[in-house]
């Protein structure tokens, strides 16, 4: 399991990342506070406290989380704060 932070400030930005989840065979899990979300629901996503950094949680393979990574690149923060 593979552990990051995305930043998602926009409407566009919650669109892409889940896009690059449903294309993702491995399974995703947004968490933000006690909540756990899958990564390939948008409504869930809309749910969450989107003004800070959310921890993502990947279930699935290095080279599935590589390619993740780089689809969402532009989304990823550097840290939880």
């Amino acid at each position: 399991m593979q552990t990051f932070f995305v930043s998602l400030t926009s409407i566009s930005d919650v669109k892409k990342f889940v896009d690059a989840a449903t294309r993702c065979a491995a399974e995703i899990d947004v968490l933000s506070g006690r909540y756990v979300i899958n990564a390939k629901s948008i409504m869930g996503l809309f749910s969450l406290d989107l003004a800070k950094p959310v921890k993502v949680e990947f279930h699935g393979t290095d080279a599935e989380s590589e390619a993740f990574s780089k689809d969402i690149a532009a989304l990823i923060a550097e840290d939880g704060e």
